[in-house]
């Protein structure tokens, strides 16, 4: 058991080494590290190689497609200008009051089904935009849209880590998305209410570039409604397909309906759908926007092209890193999970006084405090304490969230999306620790005392 520890104790030692100090690419850094992890606890080098191989193809197969479709979908909202009619629905909502809160719930709501690095650059104008209007600091700004894409980000699937998470434990998928809905909202409002005054203490100006009041007039008639369905029909029909599974009798037509819309490749396909018909009602504004990220396409491409080629083509490319990322963080977990010692350890772990829904917790948030990526803490604890959660006494949707939650504990400087959000939002290190790390920190405790509570209560 001590030579398991130490094998995994010195391979993500390597990952941090090989990915802070000598900036190696994530997907071969997380490619040398299981080779080492593999080596160090006494596999010969084929069986290691075979079980990178297993667990990075299940992995793959499992998010693959999905992930892709997010991807696209993605792209879709970036054309359609979705994110500047989402955001102009909050400011409706706020009436010109606490506009904060505009750029970060559209984030909150942005970032289901979007990456983050994309999420960061489609509301950072926005969030820019607004402060310059509104008087309002970036340190404000920063500190509440970075935690509103974070929470989402983290909690709801089908991002990359949790929905990877989610499927390695076995979870219920809709389940988890509605709790982790619920809990990001909750920790989102928590948070915001302890830390709006503090971040108003230090004034941050906006990026000049971002600042400019952005007067591209078509988006402006953009019905509400029709800017959230791409993102709200895979919930749904997700959602919905859990809700029946529980509620109807197997078997009725209603209950093989829902199931298949709840498929995660059907529910997603179907938000890409939606996309698309938005993308011929609202042609011009698809028009401009693919005309300014694909310089291959001009005023006379056919618009079915942009459709079928440009936002495939961009989608992959978004797609494809944290696609293979996650993949190999995959099989990371597939060589804890193979290991005979993992059973041991949690066996020690639940004779300890530690409650068990913190184990999962702690574990994420150790491994995101060394490692940096969200996607890699959470698929390495899942490998760990897959094994064994019916030894510790939780279901899979408790351990999951539970992942979720640990994995936003520490953000910092080992993590690509706190560089992005401090270049976009104008904020020095200094202040990136304060108002991103900080309030990232408090929402994390907030949502795994939320966690708890509806595990002790036995709803999850």
């Amino acid at each position: 058991m001590v030579s398991f520890i130490l094998a995994l104790i010195i391979s993500l030692s390597v990952l941090v080494f090989l990915i802070m100090k000598l900036k190696i690419n994530p997907f071969i850094s997380l490619f040398l590290a299981a080779l080492i992890l593999g080596l160090i606890s006494g596999m010969h080098l084929l069986d290691v190689i075979a079980v990178i191989n297993n667990g990075f193809g299940s992995t793959l197969g499992n998010i693959g497609i999905p992930l892709i479709l997010g991807a696209i979908l993605a792209i879709g909202i970036i054309d359609l200008r979705a994110a500047d009619v989402i955001t102009a629905f909050f400011d409706k909502i706020f009436k010109g009051k606490r506009m904060e809160l505009a750029p970060a719930l559209s984030a909150f709501v942005i970032s289901i089904p979007v990456f983050g690095d994309i999420t960061n650059l489609l509301v950072a104008p926005i969030a820019s935009r607004v402060a310059k209007l509104k008087n309002i600091s970036m340190t404000t700004m920063v500190a509440f849209t970075g935690l509103g894409l974070i929470l989402t980000h983290g909690l709801v699937p089908p991002t990359p880590g949790i929905l990877a998470t989610t499927l390695e434990l076995e979870a219920d998928l809709g389940f988890v998305i509605i709790y982790g809905l619920l809990t990001s909202f909750v920790a989102f409002f928590m948070t915001w209410f302890i830390f709006k005054k503090w971040t108003e203490k230090e004034f941050v100006a906006p990026l000049e570039k971002f600042s400019g009041v952005d007067d591209t007039g078509s988006k402006k008639h953009f019905p509400y409604i029709l800017a959230f369905l791409p993102i709200l029909i895979p919930i749904i029909f997700i959602g919905s397909s859990s809700v029946a599974n529980t509620l109807l009798a197997e078997g009725t037509s209603l209950h093989n309906l829902m199931n298949i819309l709840g498929d995660r490749v059907v529910a997603l396909s179907s938000g890409v759908m939606m996309t698309c018909i938005l993308a011929f009602l609202y042609k011009q504004n698809v028009y401009e926007a693919a005309m300014r990220e694909d310089k291959n396409i001009k005023k006379d491409t056919p618009f079915l092209q942009i459709i079928m080629e440009s936002w495939v083509s961009r989608g992959l490319a978004v797609a494809i890193l944290p696609l293979l990322v996650t993949a190999m963080s995959g099989a990371i977990a597939a060589l804890i999970s193979e290991n005979e010692h993992v059973e041991t350890i949690a066996n020690s772990v639940a004779e300890s006084n530690i409650p068990v829904i913190l184990i999962p917790y702690l574990l994420a948030a150790i491994l995101v405090a060394t490692v940096g990526s969200i996607t890699t803490a959470a698929l390495t604890t899942a490998g760990i304490l897959g094994p064994v959660l019916t030894l510790l006494g939780l279901s899979p949707e408790a351990a999951t969230l539970a992942i979720g939650a640990g994995s936003l504990a520490v953000i910092h400087m080992n993590n690509s999306g706190f560089w992005i959000q401090i270049h976009l939002f104008n904020v020095n290190t200094k202040q990136g620790l304060k108002y991103i790390t900080l309030p990232t920190f408090v929402a994390s405790i907030i949502a795994i005392a939320f966690i708890t509570l509806l595990h002790t209560i036995n709803v999850i």
